[in-house]
C-alpha cells in the first residue's frame, strides 16, 4: 500500500475513534476504497486522490463520526460468502443471523426441502443466501416495507436468483395472510424484530438511529411478532416442515414454547459464536 493511503486510514482510524466511533483498520479501508472505486490492492501507481475523492472520504468519514455504519455508508454488506445491497430501509445483516442460515442449509439438505417462506425477508440475505447455496430451491419473501423489498429485489437481480423468489408486500398480522400466501412451504425461516419497545431508545445509536424501528421493535416483551407467527406457521408448513427463528438473548425458550402450542414438536436450539441461545428449530 502506498504511503498517503497508509496515511489517509491511520488519521481516519484515529479521528473516528476520537469521536469515540468504534472502528478499525479494515473499517476505514473499506470506506476508502469505496471512494476510489477499486481495491487498494488494484490501485497500480496510483498516489493521490482526486478533489472529488477526497471530499467523498471526508464526507464517509463524518457520517462514520455520527455512528452511521460503513455498510450504510457504502451501501453494502458482506453475509455469509455473498455481499448485499443496503440502504436505511433494511436491518444490516449480522454474523448472529448466520446460524440460523447454516441451520436451514443443513435441514434443507437432509430433508430435501424445494421450496421455503421467509417473513421479514428486509435485504434478502437469508433467503437469498440460501437460493444461492441450493440451485434447485424455490423460495417466497414476505415484508411490510415496500422500500425494504425493493432492496431484496436488487439483491435478487445481482445474484441471479429473481426468477426462483417471489417477494409480497404484506403484513403478516393481516387476518387473511394464509389465504394471500396461497400456499404451503417446506421451511418457515423468520428473523422478526424482537427488542423489547423499552429498551430500544437504549441501544447503540448505530442500530437505533439507523436501522429501520419496525425492523426492531418486538413489543413489550420483544415476543409479539412470535406470537403472530406461532398462530400463522402450523397452517402454512407441509407436514414434515420446519421453522427457524432468530431471537434475543433470553428468549428461546419462551419462543419454543408459543409455538409447541401450535402443535409443533422443538428439535434444537443452536448457539452463536458467543454461545447465546440464537435460533429455535421447529418441526410439524
Amino acid at each position: 500500500m502506498n504511503t498517503l493511503f497508509e496515511q489517509l486510514i491511520m488519521d481516519g482510524v484515529a479521528r473516528l475513534r476520537k469521536a469515540g466511533a468504534d472502528t478499525s483498520r479494515y473499517e476505514v479501508r473499506l470506506l476508502l476504497e469505496n471512494v476510489l472505486g477499486k481495491k487498494l490492492a488494484e490501485t497500480g501507481g496510483k498516489m493521490h486522490l482526486t478533489p472529488e475523492q477526497r471530499q467523498n472520504f471526508e464526507q464517509a468519514l463524518e457520517l462514520r463520526s455520527q455512528r452511521m455504519p460503513a455498510d450504510k455508508i457504502i451501501g453494502r454488506r458482506g453475509f455469509y460468502k455473498y455481499e448485499f445491497a443496503v440502504d436505511e430501509n433494511v436491518l444490516s445483516p449480522r454474523p448472529d443471523t448466520e446460524v440460523l442460515l447454516e441451520a436451514a442449509l443443513d435441514y434443507i439438505r437432509v430433508n430435501d426441502y424445494k421450496n421455503i417462506l421467509e417473513f421479514g425477508v428486509g435485504s434478502g440475505c437469508v433467503i437469498l443466501s440460501l437460493l444461492a447455496e441450493i440451485p434447485g430451491l424455490w423460495g417466497m419473501g414476505v415484508d411490510i416495507s415496500a422500500a425494504a423489498l425493493k432492496v431484496a429485489s436488487a439483491n435478487a437481480l445481482a445474484l441471479g436468483a429473481e426468477k426462483r423468489i417471489k417477494l409480497l408486500n404484506a403484513n403478516w398480522n393481516d387476518a387473511d395472510i394464509v389465504s394471500v400466501l396461497g400456499q404451503k412451504f417446506d421451511l418457515i425461516l423468520s428473523n422478526p424484530p424482537y427488542i423489547p419497545s423499552g429498551e430500544i431508545d437504549g441501544l447503540d445509536r448505530e442500530v437505533k438511529d439507523y436501522d429501520p424501528r419496525v425492523a426492531l421493535d418486538g413489543g413489550a416483551d420483544g415476543l409479539d411478532c412470535y406470537r403472530r407467527l406461532a398462530e400463522i406457521v402450523p397452517a402454512l408448513l407441509n407436514a414434515g416442515g420446519s421453522v427457524m427463528l432468530e431471537c434475543g438473548e433470553g428468549q428461546a425458550q419462551n419462543v419454543a414454547a408459543l409455538f409447541e402450542k401450535g402443535g409443533l414438536s422443538l428439535q434444537q436450539v443452536a448457539r452463536d459464536l458467543n454461545g447465546t441461545e440464537r435460533c429455535v428449530i421447529l418441526k410439524k
